[in-house]
């Protein structure tokens, strides 16, 4: 855009016009009022005039606002953007900074604050967001001034893309946005991405070679397609099983035939016995985090594997994550895209017991999805799932918050495609509703169905009043057990016969659903939910199906 003397919140808002951001998230604050009119004069101009119009997106609390962000970052491979005001809107929203933190997910929060002269005097609702935000941001930046803010905007945004991706906040002192300034907007940078190192490559080659049992497990953010299809190509040209690291399913396809599971909450049996036998596991771009190595039980810390019998190929995009939990035989810091490109030229490894190795662990991972659970139950969330991943398509997009009721759509779903999974893998109650929402305002054509728990959904329900107010026809279904289960079932393993705290009196969800105007339907028994379901397909509104279980 031409230079022009604009206020700090056009400043700002024609920069992410600039750069393409369809979307933004937010409650509205009084301290950012700068940048809500901002918005306003960005909506009212010539549509011809401006590469891309931002819908601004009013949610019903701050942490909904920054799950919807934190989604939109999974999604669309850039920032999210949420917009808050400053002290309590501002700590509402550390629920969605903490998950694109652990999410390795690109997000921006930009924070309303006091103005400048105020600063220090701990006026109204006046916090010190290096200090709030430094456990959990990459970055804390402040706006000084309104001639700052493009040289800010592009240090956030490539700080919340570089490395390992993750979020970043900024400052926005209300005078900033009311200041004039003559300034140009910046181009925010594309993602400086890490090829690997030829030598490390050729090292690889070699332990590739060697290897009899090689095991793939593969994670991370910002998966493609093109990474998708180029993991898919490697497993077959090398024979490699690979299992995912956890809620990271929807990275290869699950029909693929080297797929052979997911690495996390109750893993298949058979799937971690195989993780032992193997002899070189390549983790590819997943951190193997504490899920992923079932509390770090699954490998030897720091030697991976005490014994020497089996090897470890890291490749990470962050030199600060390589070697932090594990000691590798070799650590390769690369981007998963670069580094799949860099080994098509290795020479295929195959070995006679090859496939039947990779379909006895294929067919250990099919019969541990269909496997009968609960069949003494009217309601059986096993055959929910069944008729669920028959009946979407590819492209349906599956979110959920945290809570027992995970279990089931992670283990009885397959995923074909890349960024049809948003499951917060930092385990945060609340996350389903708010993320369907997100998928849907992107990707409006794909069915996009949230699974919440009675306990979840009632940490951010209230934005069902959001995906009416937009139209977003998301289908939430709430699976009700009238307690915290999770919870529940750890002080039972722990404190047998002793439960405190985790009953829950709930109100009717679906008469709760009706009454913010979606579409509402209640679900006792397992041949009832089919029918309950092509009904919310056929409301052509947001809808919520409420599985009742005990009655």
């Amino acid at each position: 855009m031409s230079k022009s003397k604009r206020s700090g919140g056009r400043i700002l808002v024609d920069g992410l016009v600039a750069n393409r951001v369809s979307h933004a998230f937010c409650v509205p604050g009084e301290s950012y009022l700068g940048a809500l009119d901002a918005f306003y004069h960005h909506r009212q101009k010539n549509p011809k005039k401006i590469p891309q119009k931002i819908q601004l997106v009013t949610c019903r609390q701050e942490g909904g606002a920054a799950y919807m962000a934190e989604a939109q970052g999974k999604l669309s491979g850039q920032p999210g953007i949420c917009f808050v005001s400053r002290g309590p809107g501002a700590a509402n929203a550390m629920v969605g900074v903490h998950t694109a933190f652990q999410d390795s997910t690109p997000m921006l929060l930009f924070i309303g604050q006091i103005p400048r002269i105020e600063r220090g005097r701990e006026a109204f609702q006046e916090l010190d967001y290096a200090r709030v935000y430094g456990g959990v941001a990459k970055a804390v930046f402040r706006v000084e001034a309104a001639a700052d803010i493009p040289r800010i905007l592009h240090a956030a945004w490539t700080a919340a893309i570089s490395d390992r991706p993750g979020p970043v906040a900024v400052e926005l002192p209300e005078d900033t946005l009311t200041e004039c300034a003559t300034v140009d907007d910046l181009a925010m940078p594309m993602r400086d991405a890490m090829p690997p190192p030829a030598d490390a490559i050729a090292r690889f080659g070699e332990l590739l070679r060697k290897s009899k049992r090689p095991l793939i497990i593969f994670g991370g953010a910002g998966w493609t397609p093109r990474v998708n299809h180029a993991l898919a190509d490697f497993c077959e040209k090398h024979a490699a099983p690979a299992a995912c690291a956890f809620r990271r399913q929807d990275m290869l396809d699950n029909h693929h035939p080297n797929y052979i599971g997911e690495l996390g909450i109750a893993p298949n049996p058979e799937l971690v016995e195989l993780v032992g036998r193997a002899d070189l596991v390549i983790a590819l771009a997943a951190r193997l985090g504490e899920m992923t190595s079932s509390g770090y039980s699954l490998f030897d810390i720091p030697e991976f594997d005490a014994s020497g019998r089996c090897k470890l190929v890291h490749i990470f995009p962050s030199k600060h994550e390589l070697n932090s939990v594990y000691r590798a035989s070799l650590s390769i810091a690369a981007d998963a895209e670069l580094f799949l490109d860099a080994v098509k030229h290795l020479p295929a490894r195959h070995d006679d017991g090859d496939r039947a190795r990779i379909e006895a662990a294929r067919q250990s991972y099919l019969a541990f999805v269909d496997q009968p659970r609960d069949e003494g139950e009217t309601l059986r969330m096993d055959k929910v799932m069944t008729f669920l991943r028959r009946r979407l398509p590819p492209d349906a997009i599956i979110t959920n918050g945290a809570g027992n009721y995970t279990v089931w759509a992670q283990r009885n779903y397959q995923f074909r495609r890349p960024q049809t999974q948003l499951a917060a893998t930092n385990g945060s109650m609340g996350y389903g509703v708010p993320a369907a929402i997100a998928a849907k305002l992107l990707r409006p054509k794909s069915p996009v169905v949230a699974f919440a728990g009675d306990g979840c959904f009632l940490m951010s329900g209230q934005e069902l009043a959001t995906a009416m107010r937009y139209r977003l026809n998301v289908i939430v279904i709430v699976v009700n057990n009238r307690c915290y289960a999770t919870i529940r079932s750890h002080q039972q393993r722990h404190y047998p016969d002793r439960p405190i705290a985790t009953e829950l009196t709930n109100p009717d969800f679906a008469a709760l659903a009706r009454a913010y105007g979606a579409h509402g339907a209640c679900v006792r028994r397992t041949e009832e939910f089919e029918d309950a379901f092509e009904s919310a397909v056929a409301a052509e509104r947001p809808a919520l199906i409420e599985l009742r279980f005990g009655e």
